[in-house]
């Protein structure tokens, strides 16, 4: 069993029968010190997502994810979720939503592989 602080949570409508899919991150607590002589990480800090609500891009899309959505990645490998796209199509799409880790969009044109 794995205790989650109420804050680390975000919660949605969720589905009976569905599958989801969770991240267990290791994060060092403040009471933690660092014991080692090697050199400690740099913290890097947040980046903002690569993408606005609103901007339009032509892009491919990479996989189908397992609700059937598109998936392409921008900049820094950002995901970017299409419905109603088929993998290896390029289209030009609209950011309807944008999230800390991911954006979602919708076709505004299907792009043909010649232009």
């Amino acid at each position: 069993m794995i205790e989650i602080p109420e804050q680390e949570l975000r919660l949605g409508d969720l589905e009976a029968d569905e599958t989801y899919r969770v991240a267990v991150l290791q994060s060092p607590t403040t009471s933690e010190t660092n014991t080692t002589d090697a050199d400690p990480q740099p913290e890097q800090p947040s980046q903002a997502p690569p993408v606005e609500e609103g901007e339009q891009r032509t892009v491919e899309i990479e996989d189908i994810g397992d609700q059937g959505d598109g998936i392409t990645r921008v900049e820094r490998g950002f995901v970017v979720i299409v419905p109603d796209t088929k993998q290896s199509e390029r289209v030009t799409i609209e950011i309807t939503d944008v999230r800390e880790n991911v954006a979602f969009a919708e076709v505004v044109d299907r792009v043909s592989y010649y232009e």
